[in-house]
């Protein structure tokens, strides 16, 4: 690959973390389409969106260049950030400009499927999913209208699990367990209920994975 220009690396560098979502001039951006590092969204914004590659390239660092210094989660007034529910912040952005930020992440991680897998799926989990679990399964719970968990606000939130590609979510209603598993299934996720061990079998949780077929 071409050498990025310092400029180049600056836009790759202050891609939003979670959708990839990029900022530059028209030029700048069509470079880098070029390089297969980005693309373009074909619907209304026609927003610029990083790649695969474009991600490790932000994530790795450019062949031959110093890898970028490791940052710290992206916090609402950093950037989009899928609600985890594990937030301890009040959140900066609500209501109607919240739901148009969710819109468009989602749009941009449906665009990705699009693009990266290999027989153009929408409906099923790219790689990129499955590298990042617990913010893609966020943002699927919140593209569908699943309430996160926040200060003094019940919802549901999203864990890591040791499992190898699998999450936890936890909801403190059944109903609402139910609503995050129906919502994780219609996004491509495959979900299975279980019963906390540590709760006697009265509190359960949804163990969800990125579909593959």
């Amino acid at each position: 690959m071409k050498p990025l220009t310092a400029a180049q690396r600056r836009i790759v560098e202050a891609a939003d973390p979670e959708t990839g979502r990029l900022s530059g001039t028209e030029a700048q951006l069509t470079a880098l389409v070029r390089a297969r590092l980005a693309f373009r969204h074909p619907r209304p914004p026609h927003a610029w969106f990083l790649t695969p590659a474009g991600h490790r390239v932000r994530e790795e660092g450019t062949p031959g260049a110093a890898a970028p210094e490791p940052s710290p989660a992206p916090t609402a007034s950093e950037g989009f950030a899928a609600r985890t529910g594990a937030e301890t912040a009040p959140h900066a952005v609500e209501g109607p400009a919240r739901a148009r930020e969710v819109r468009s992440a989602w749009e941009g991680l449906v665009e990705l499927r699009r693009m990266t897998n290999a027989d153009g799926a929408r409906d099923r989990p790219c790689a990129w999913e499955r590298t990042h679990l617990v913010r893609a399964a966020a943002l699927a719970l919140e593209a569908a209208g699943c309430r996160p968990a926040g200060p003094g606000t019940e919802g549901y939130r999203v864990d890591a699990t040791p499992q190898p590609e699998a999450v936890a979510v936890r909801e403190p209603t059944q109903e609402g367990l139910r609503a995050c598993g129906a919502a994780l299934e219609r996004a491509g996720w495959q979900v299975s209920e279980h019963a906390e061990p540590r709760a006697g079998g009265r509190s359960r949780y949804v163990l969800a994975s990125p579909r593959r077929k």
